[in-house]
């Protein structure tokens, strides 16, 4: 229930859930039953865009109701995932039950004070401040904190059975997850007061006494800054101090959101080192702050361990065996070089099953230590592991995406 509404067919699913929890899940399917709101993180570079993008499609697949993928990445890479020109703040539907939207960061700043200022002269005299738009593009937590506001107004809202956000890479992606609470901090911290004192509790003597002890800080700010350029500082936030309780309202509904059963966290890693201790970070950070992660996505394996990651490797086996037998025949043409009447014939297929081997056998080797990072990959504790090989075509259009998305997903 957020503010005082079921959020889309979730008390149907939270039965799902409930049952899905008897048993281990085993598949990302299976454990992606009552989740309303699917956040994707992980570091960059490891195809985080593509996998929200293709679950999403998935989810519609596997009759999850209507779904809305919105990234909050401001790289424009989810409409390159569609094969589609453009994506936007607005909510575009690109297929039967599947919508799209990119974060716009100053269109939601505008609609968040359209929504939300005290009275229609708070909210004209913020959006008319000469600070207001170089303040909230460029602020720290400007991008962070906005993708929860909107995150929230469309779980409010009620219009889709799964949201799955696109975040960016995971180091942002924490940043993303305490913005509610850095920005409600920020609006109420000394440096604020410091700032506005001289603008509000002008007829108090605490306040006058409190300008005369800054009082030479503002003279010197004066001559360098401009008195007018302080006016307007002052002036912003004292406007947007006006919306403070909402801020810290939102905050709390926001984070109690995160953490809700019917939210879920799925880690993108590849086997690379690099991304794989990013991941540990992130689940760890996950379990630390108690959030729900499901699953594990470990992209572009060698198609050699892809399908078993975690058995005995059949293909992988296939694939030395095969290794070993060209080995033999190298052995054999070896015979034949030495020959007089076959040599040349001999040197030449010796030449061609020399590197056949050779490519295999590092196939091998490289599939191996792939399995090895994969399975010692540490803190995945009852998340669902899913494996997906390394495409041998772009993945670019619905179609690609829908096909990637339900092996990810599960057999439905």
């Amino acid at each position: 229930m957020v503010g005082g509404r079921m959020v889309g067919a979730g008390a149907s699913r939270q039965r799902g859930r409930g049952a899905t929890r008897g048993r281990a899940a085993r598949t990302l399917g299976d454990a992606l039953v009552g989740t309303e709101v699917l956040i994707i993180c992980g570091s960059g570079g490891v195809g985080k865009t593509t996998t929200a993008a293709a679950i999403g499609a998935a989810a519609v697949q596997a009759g999850r109701g209507k779904v809305l993928v919105l990234t909050i990445d401001p790289a424009k890479r989810l409409a390159t995932a569609l094969g589609i020109e453009a994506i936007g703040n607005t909510i575009t539907e690109v297929a039967p039950g599947l919508s799209v939207a990119m974060l716009d960061t100053s269109k939601s700043w505008d609609d968040l004070v359209r929504r939300h200022a005290p009275d229609e002269q708070t909210r004209d005299r913020i959006l008319a401040n000469p600070l207001y738009r170089n303040i909230t593009q460029r602020f720290v937590q400007s991008h962070d904190y906005i993708a929860l506001e909107r995150l929230h107004e469309l779980v409010t809202e009620g219009d889709f059975d799964l949201i799955v956000i696109d975040t960016p890479p995971s180091r942002h992606a924490l940043d993303f997850l305490d913005a509610p609470q850095r920005m409600a901090e920020f609006f109420s911290s000394p440096l604020l007061r410091w700032i506005t004192l001289p603008y509000r509790l002008g007829g108090d003597r605490v306040g006058r006494l409190g300008y005369l002890a800054a009082k030479p800080f503002y003279q010197v700010a004066d001559r360098v800054l401009g008195s007018k350029f302080l006016q307007d500082i002052a002036e912003f936030f004292l406007l947007f101090q006006s919306m403070y309780d909402g801020f810290v309202a939102r905050a709390t509904a926001v984070t109690d959101l995160l953490h809700r059963p019917t939210t879920s966290f799925v880690v993108v890693t590849t086997a690379d080192p690099s991304p794989l201790r990013e991941a540990e970070f992130l689940l760890a950070e996950l379990a630390t702050r108690r959030l729900n992660c499901t699953g594990v996505i470990m992209n572009r394996l060698s198609p050699l361990i892809a399908q078993d990651p975690d058995g005995v490797g059949l293909l992988e086996a296939e694939s030395a065996a095969l290794a070993t037998r060209l080995v033999a025949e190298c052995a054999r043409e070896e015979g034949k070089v030495q020959r007089e009447g076959e040599q040349r014939e001999g040197e030449q297929t010796l030449r061609i099953l020399q590197a056949v081997a050779r490519t295999h056998l590092s196939q091998v080797e490289f599939a191996q230590q792939q399995r090895t990072d994969w399975q010692s990959l540490s803190g995945v504790g009852s998340a669902v592991r899913v494996s997906v090989s390394e495409q041998t075509e772009d993945v670019d259009h619905l179609e690609s995406l829908t096909k990637l998305g339900l092996q990810m997903w599960g057999p439905l």
